[in-house]
């Protein structure tokens, strides 16, 4: 696990000291070793830097950039399966010098070029510097568990696994890019390929790029598609034999993620995702396997009891923190530093500080991301499905229309509840559309477009997402299964593989995914909605494989997401910075925010009416990361 970055300048003003300068930026994604080459191309000058967080090979023999004949090569993540790969090649005839899954990959693209993505079970991004084809090659990992940016303008091209690095170039511009912003507004997150800044990338999830250094030019293209697997025809198993397939998968995918010269535990918080974790791992392993849990002084979202209980039947060697106010307010303000690009998941404070506990003993952590999505988890599946499919599609548009005569503040008694004009802006919109995708990206957004434009002083264009795939999903092979999709493409890869990338780096332990095996989540993606919800029971097959592990006593109750108690918190100790931040001499100074409308809400909010709290959270990271990423103080 690594950070990487650097350069490729047509202009050849980019030395070592800048490179190493990107580099260090991210040495808590590597703090164990650090390498900084660079080469001179005909008309180019090439930076490569790597920060290493040691997990496989331990020895020095692991360095990055790593060079083989005519390639150089820089990794960021975890080749799982590299043993298998490395003896397909050496019975081709190469030779290893080292234990590591880097050598495994150099030696695999020399010998399959691109191609040699399709046998790796992992996460990674990687550049490699094709002198053969005087080509520079990006790859981001199927799932987008591993992050790379680039930007490019004006004759340089950077690229780096977080924006802290492209920000450290002379050359890098910070403009922000006010289309993206509007787009955090609505979702507290930015979905790719977009960024904060202009001139600036995510490469996608599953992709390629390639930037030829003869002529300059640049081509990105997938290598994986989620959808492609969403395609293909419903399996015929019967339930029985899917639910055992399934749990052979799973057995697969996580016994990889345990694959490591360091300690390695697991992020348990009492659902049912992180518990099939630790039930499946724990079961064949010879020691106690480690497990860490936060909670929460408020009892209505704490589950560390429940986490508890299931550790001790499993009988892991289990720890837990019980956070408050105070624990959150001491790490707010490390938020922009770790989360660069403003991001306001309402996890961000317990994923950071669970990281933290981590840190103290192990060396790796799992976790159980992507189990809602590939197991049709989230209630928001159903209501897009309910709100779209229960009324005549012409109902639907009908009442969308006489909503849009109606304001919701002349609505009595309702226009009093819990932010129920942007639940009224919602239902127009879902009733409009009559389409479930679009159903479910206006149940995503905090803000709807409207409001999001109604917060910012420069009204943006609509920048296309994955939300608005349309013709895309006409040979998904059910409805249910393509929400499913939508969510892995969206809200999977740039909110919650964000969040624990980031929060598990910024204590430099290697966070892994086991339940995103492309081999699992092409599985599933034929398994019919009809089994993965089932006597209207979400997660049927997930939860039918924990309770042989675990008694369905100890797992039944109501589902509660992972979050943060931040309402409660707004009127602690978290009131003085979200007063003093969305103050209207801080929002003038930035010129981004519309500063009467934002300091009404919080006087709507602080006043005790029904405003969403997470309206506020989503202007106060803003304002927290301008602070730090613009502003410099």
């Amino acid at each position: 696990m690594c950070g990487i970055a650097g350069f490729i300048d047509f202009s050849k003003k980019s030395n070592i000291d800048i490179l190493q300068g990107m580099t260090d930026s991210m040495q808590h994604r590597g703090p164990n070793d650090a390498g900084y080459e660079v080469f001179d191309a005909t008309n180019a000058s090439i930076g490569f830097g790597q920060r290493r967080l040691s997990i496989q090979d331990l020895s020095s023999s692991g360095h990055q950039p790593m060079h083989f004949q005519q390639y150089t090569l820089i990794f960021n993540g975890e080749i799982y399966n590299f043993h298998e790969i490395r003896k397909e090649l050496e019975i081709r005839g190469y030779h290893f010098s080292s234990g590591s899954d880097t050598e495994v990959l150099l030696k695999g693209y020399d010998c399959w070029k691109e191609k040699v993505v399709d046998r790796c079970i992992g996460m990674f991004a990687f550049v490699v510097y094709d002198r053969t084809r005087n080509k520079i090659i990006f790859c981001r990992d199927r799932a987008g568990v591993k992050p790379l940016y680039y930007y490019w303008y004006n004759n340089v091209f950077l690229f780096g696994s977080e924006l802290k690095a492209l920000c450290a170039h002379p050359a890098f511009q910070k403009e922000i890019d006010v289309n993206s912003l509007s787009l955090f507004l609505q979702f507290s997150y930015i979905p790719a390929p977009y960024a904060i800044y202009k001139n600036t990338w995510k490469l996608k999830p599953g992709h390629f790029l390639e930037l030829d250094l003869g002529n300059t030019g640049l081509h990105t293209y997938p290598y994986w598609e989620v959808l492609d697997a969403y395609k293909k025809p419903l399996t015929t198993q019967p339930l029985e034999a899917v639910i055992n397939e399934t749990e052979s998968l799973m057995k697969s995918a996580y016994g990889y993620r345990m694959v490591a010269d360091v300690p390695v535990g697991v992020f348990l918080s009492g659902g049912y995702d992180s518990a099939s974790v630790a039930a499946l791992l724990q079961k064949d392993a010879t020691s106690r396997i480690k497990t860490f849990t936060i909670g929460y002084k408020e009892k209505a979202f704490d589950e560390s009891a429940e986490a508890k209980k299931i550790a001790h039947h499993l009988g892991t060697d289990h720890t837990e923190w019980i956070i408050g106010p105070a624990d959150a307010k001491e790490v707010l303000h490390h938020l922009p530093e770790i989360y660069d690009e403003p991001f306001a998941d309402n996890s961000t404070v317990p994923t950071t500080l669970v990281s933290r506990l981590a840190s103290r003993q192990v060396k790796v952590a799992l976790s159980a991301d992507g189990g809602d999505e590939i197991f049709a988890g989230y209630h928001k599946f159903g209501q897009s499905l309910r709100y779209t499919g229960n009324m005549p599609r012409g109902m639907q548009s009908l009442l969308s229309h006489a909503m849009d005569l109606i304001n919701p503040e002349w609505i009595p008694y309702f226009n009093k509840q819990y932010n129920f004009a942007s639940r009224y802006e919602k239902m127009k919109l879902i009733w409009a559309s009559g389409q479930p995708q679009k159903a479910m990206k206006y149940i995503s957004q905090y803000l709807t477009e409207t409001e999001a434009h109604h917060y910012m002083n420069t009204v943006p264009q609509a920048y296309k997402t994955s939300f608005d795939l349309n013709g895309e999903l006409n040979d998904v092979n059910d409805s249910l299964n393509r929400l499913l999709a939508v969510d892995y493409k969206t809200f999977l890869v740039d909110n919650n593989l964000v969040k624990i990338d980031r929060a598990t780096m910024s204590v430099s332990i290697e966070g892994r995914e086991p339940m995103l095996d492309h081999r699992l989540v092409e599985y599933l993606a034929t398994v019919p909605a009809s089994m993965k919800v089932k006597d209207n029971v979400n997660k049927y097959i997930l939860k039918t494989i924990v309770h042989r592990y675990i008694p369905q006593h100890l797992m039944d109750r109501p589902k509660r997401p992972f979050i943060a108690p931040l309402q409660e918190w707004f009127r602690e100790e978290l009131k003085e910075q979200m007063q003093y931040y969305l103050s209207e001499e801080r929002l003038r100074k930035s010129g981004l925010l519309h500063a009467p409308h934002v300091t009404q809400l919080l006087k709507k909010y602080l006043s005790g009416a029904k405003v969403s709290h997470q309206k506020l959270w989503n202007l106060l990271v803003f304002q927290l990361w301008y602070s730090r990423w613009i502003e410099q103080l």
